[in-house]
């Protein structure tokens, strides 16, 4: 490695040109290079949902959930299949392996579903996957303070949109919670029982009054022309005059208004009706600059609307980046100012310490660079990558610095003794960053967490490779001018410090028996310590109200308004947004929404206090007591933190299942740590089924036909306005009693007759939802716990559920949070153990023997002691950011037995063991201490900072556990590593010092 340095000590000119250009580069790639809030990533799902108004659950699960389930099979790497049939829709969950490209699997779902011959009136399947690349960043309001006209509607989609999506970046826009105009024909029943049309006469008539078909091609006048058979209602009057039979128009027997489709779901934003716009981003853009021109448009829709249609911005990701690249490179530069102060104390010289610190602009310049041509993004978890390895940057740079000035003590600068000096450390300092990047680069192995650990792992290799290059090429030359000058501090050996190792050195088994007693109890506090969630949020409030199907829509409506006022009163909410209904637009999100469910995004002011505001919710929301509320902070959009542990009980009897739940429920809820206990077995709802006596009627005519009388049917369109607008007809009927559905008029043999003529009325209670996990029926309990105790309370509830005696064929299947996590761990943990070995091969190639490796391998345990010292201080839960600052530590703390042992074994040509031992003790103590301290002072910002949202690599967890284990690995490294090094060449030294 040392040609990189004679290189650049004979191509100055050469070099100083590069390193303008790194920073030029660097600089232009940093404002240049895509922002995002996380870098593209798959949800391993596949999601499928079939709506189908009118039927109830029991019929859905046999008529389209297990055809569905049944042909998804087949699907390679599936490994769960959830499934929820309810009145009115199925949606079906494939969960796949982490192993399998997204894309694939998607169509291969939507091939298994190709030859699905679903019953009529079932959609045909929707099929979604939902990725990071999927989430809009920019979420507008565009409310309608007059009310949502359909000349609104039109501006919206004819000149909002396009003013949108013409920004350059966004990919596209979508209208969430688009109003539909329609005509709705309401029949007079009893007008239409006076005259004796039946409602199925009605649809035949109507059905087919507006149609263009072309019927054929013929040739006429020797030309081929197109024969069209075209039929048109233009306005509502024209329809309202239709012929319906010999002097009876059809306003005499039925109503014609024009209606939007607010009748069965709405958005809100303060009050006013409003739609949402969906603003996507192309996967090369940056998020911040389309954020301030999406800012610049909602400024100028206000001023061109301003009295018909106001815009909000709702939600603007591109804002939270902005705020969380900011936090984060003020964390970089923060540890990169500290790591600086720290080389200034120790090397009491300015120039000195420049050359030094030079290696963190210029690493940061590369490493920008090579991202860019990499395709990797800037956001949360690059930036955390290099705020984690600043302190990281100067060591090698120290190294190098530090034996120069050694060396150089005297004057004597010459090219030579700055080659010799950076000779004697290259080969030390390219194993220890080697052998850091043999710990991070493996991490885009990590298969549950692969697509967010691979940029992450990217980022910190090339800032390592960086500064060891910077420190073989820019720092020697950067000597041979800065230190010629000026007087150079006195080079002390540190006389505490080799007292206290030669003593040690005498006494071998009292450091090494004082080492494993504290590390047997680290690991044994590590076996007591809770494992758990790390906790995020941010300001929004999401509040759930979901009302039992047998309440009205009109009750639902009442109530969620009531709310809704509420909120807009109270002073420290900046928007309520309200979504109430079902909105047909939610199954491409793989989403399906009870008609009875209203659903509010309350953004709250910077300055609120959030918790306080949601205790007042919880007492508020007690009024509606017929709906089931759910109010909690937002924690992210995606979250990272959650801390739920779900019990599925899976059996064939749902009665059965419904009792074991009960049981486990009482057990759970008392163990400490648990703060809530729920369960998705749906409620009992009364069905009333009519048996048709096969003698009297066909049972398919005559399910039809009711179908017809309960259900809104569209039956074609009509000009309004110069265009084609939905025409429904919609015949249902007010039913209060029993006696009602009896009464309803039906055709039989060209007759109409009440319905109780032809069959009898049953009532049954069954349940709205039937729920199924790999082909049986199953009820999943949610246990939100202390997210801080997370595996601790997973491992009591396993342990006293496990001693319950469950009804037979009942299975009990725990997962969540808590598996997820058990999962990630075991993954982490593998992940060290192949990089220890690869450390080691690394080491070996360096030292080309076994037995040295083998020694700067203790430092692993000694820092783990460290770790768990500084986690216990901290108060700081196991997180995966924990794990994650351990994996870190196997890189970081070799490094300084590798520059100590370096010197040990040059040392060794010359001098007996035990002298080459203090010499190198002597000579390296000071490059130890700094490089341990740069590191340590550089993660102090992550430290103390505010956590940001999707900062799940780079939490207090990981800055604790580097931290600590750094700190104490260092100290005992500087005693222990020689300690053991001569005790495994015991016979040699002995043989030296017997001489």
């Amino acid at each position: 490695m040392v040609r990189f340095s004679k290189w650049a000590l004979k191509n100055r000119a050469a070099v100083i040109l590069l390193v303008v250009l790194t920073m030029g580069l660097g600089t232009l790639s940093y404002f240049t290079l895509p922002k995002e809030l996380l870098p593209a990533a798959d949800n391993p799902m596949v999601t499928v949902i079939v709506m189908g108004q009118g039927a109830d659950a029991k019929t859905v699960e046999e008529q389209v959930t297990k055809p569905i389930e049944k042909a998804v099979g087949s699907v390679k790497g599936k490994k769960h299949v959830f499934s929820t049939a309810a009145d009115g829709y199925t949606s079906v969950d494939i969960y796949l392996d982490t192993s399998v490209e997204m894309d694939e699997a998607k169509a291969q779902v939507q091939e298994a579903l190709s030859g699905l011959q679903l019953p009529e009136g079932y959609s045909s399947p929707i099929v979604s996957q939902l990725n990071f690349d999927m989430i809009p960043l920019w979420q507008i309001g565009l409310s309608f303070p007059n009310g949502i006209a359909r000349e609104d509607m039109e501006k919206v989609e004819h000149e909002i949109v396009p003013m949108f999506q013409g920004i350059t970046g966004v990919a596209n826009v979508v209208v969430y919670g688009n109003q539909q105009t329609q005509v709705t024909i309401k029949p007079d029943v009893e007008k239409m029982t006076n005259y004796q049309i039946p409602v199925q006469s009605l649809i035949g008539i109507l059905q087919g009054k507006n149609l263009a078909v072309a019927v054929g091609e013929e040739t006429i006048n020797e030309k081929k022309t197109t024969i069209k058979v075209i039929g048109q209602i233009k306005g509502i009057k024209e329809l309202e005059e239709l012929q319906i039979a010999p002097n009876i128009q059809l306003k005499d027997i039925a109503k014609v208004a024009v209606t939007d489709s607010t009748a069965t779901f709405l958005t809100r934003v303060n009050g006013e009706e409003a739609v949402a716009l969906l603003l996507y981003k192309d996967s090369n853009a940056n998020a911040v600059a389309i954020g301030k021109k999406v800012t610049e448009s909602i400024a100028h829709v206000n001023e061109t609307f301003t009295s018909t249609i106001k815009a909000s911005m709702l939600i603007s990701f591109s804002d939270f980046i902005v705020q969380s690249v900011d936090s984060m490179m003020g964390a970089v530069l923060m540890g990169a100012l500290f790591a600086t102060i720290i080389i200034f104390l120790f090397l009491r010289h300015i120039r000195m310490t420049l050359i030094t610190v030079v290696s963190i602009p210029l690493s940061l310049g590369l490493t920008l660079f090579l991202l860019s041509q990499s395709g990797v993004t800037l956001n949360l978890l690059t930036i955390g990558a290099v705020a984690v390895a600043v302190g990281r940057l100067v060591d090698d740079s120290i190294v190098v610095i530090e034996n120069i000035f050694r060396k150089a003590q005297h004057g004597d600068f010459s090219k030579d003794v700055i080659i010799n000096a950076t000779k004697e450390v290259a080969a030390a300092i390219t194993s220890s960053t080697l052998t850091t990047v043999a710990v991070f680069l493996p991490m885009g192995l990590v298969k549950s967490m692969q697509d967010l650990l691979l940029p992450f792992a990217l980022t910190i290799t090339y800032a390592l490779l960086s500064s060891l290059l910077v420190a073989l090429t820019v720092v020697p030359l950067m000597s041979t001018r800065l230190m010629k000058k000026g007087k150079l501090p006195v080079y002390k050996k540190p006389a505490v410090y080799l007292r206290i190792l030669t003593w040690c050195l005498r006494h071998k088994w009292v450091p090494l028996v004082l080492s494993v007693i504290v590390f047997f109890g680290s690991i044994g506090m590590y076996a007591m310590m809770p494992k758990g969630a790390e906790e995020a949020g941010d300001n929004d409030v999401s509040i759930l109200l979901e009302y039992p199907d047998e309440i009205p829509l009109k009750t639902v409506k009442n109530q969620v308004f009531d709310l809704e006022k509420y909120l807009n009163a109270q002073s420290e909410v900046e928007e309520v947004i309200l979504f109430l209904g079902s909105n047909p637009e939610d199954a491409q999100f793989s989403t399906v929404n009870s008609q009875n469910t209203g659903r509010f995004h309350v953004v709250m002011k910077e300055s609120a206090n959030t918790e306080k505001f949601v205790e007042q919710i919880n007492r508020r929301t007690k009024e509606y007591s017929d709906a089931k509320v759910e109010v909690e902070v937002l924690a992210s959009l995606i979250s990272f933190s959650d801390s739920t542990i779900t019990l599925d009980i899976v059996g064939k009897d749902a009665n059965k299942l419904v009792l074991a739940s009960e049981e486990i429920m009482e057990v759970v809820k008392n163990i400490k740590g648990v703060e809530k206990v729920s369960t998705n077995q749906s409620e009992l709802k009364s069905v009333h089924e009519i048996v048709v006596d096969q003698e009297k009627a066909n049972a398919e005519e005559i399910a039809r036909q009711v179908s017809f009388i309960l259900n809104p049917l569209p039956i074609g369109s009509i000009k309004l306005d110069d265009k084609d607008t939905v025409v429904l007809l919609d015949s249902t009927l007010s039913l209060t009693q029993v006696e009602d559905i009896n009464q309803l008029p039906v055709v039989v043999n060209e007759e109409i007759v009440p319905l109780s003529a032809i069959a009898k009325l049953e009532r049954l209670m069954k349940p709205t939802s039937v729920l199924r996990k790999d082909g049986n029926e199953y009820l999943r309990i949610s246990v939100e716990v202390n997210s801080g105790d997370l595996s601790g309370i997973a491992n009591e509830i396993t342990m006293k559920t496990a001693h319950l005696t469950l009804p037979e064929g009942v299975i009990l299947e725990a997962g969540g949070a808590a598996s997820v996590q058990n999962e990630q761990f075991m993954e982490l943990f593998q992940l060290m153990a192949v990089s220890i070995g690869l450390v080691y091969l690394i080491m070996v190639l360096t030292f080309k023997t076994l037995r040295a490796p083998l020694v700067i391998l203790f430092t692993l345990p000694l820092a783990m002691i460290g770790a768990i010292l500084g986690l216990l201080i901290a108060r700081t839960p196991i997180d995966i950011g924990a794990m994650l600052g351990a994996l870190m530590l196997i890189g970081i703390v070799v490094t300084n037995a590798i520059v100590l042992l370096d010197r040990v074994r040059q040392n060794e040509e010359k001098m007996p063991i035990r002298e080459a031992l203090l010499e190198a003790g002597a000579t390296r103590f000071r490059p130890i201490i700094m490089t341990a301290l740069a590191t340590i002072f550089a993660m102090i910002p992550l430290l103390v900072g505010k956590e940001e949202m999707g900062s799940i690599l780079v939490s207090k967890g990981l800055a604790v556990v580097v931290i600590g284990g750094l700190a104490v690995a260092t100290l005992l490294t500087l005693v222990v590593i020689p300690v053991v090094y001569e005790l495994f060449h015991f016979r040699k030294a002995k043989q030296q010092r017997d001489l």
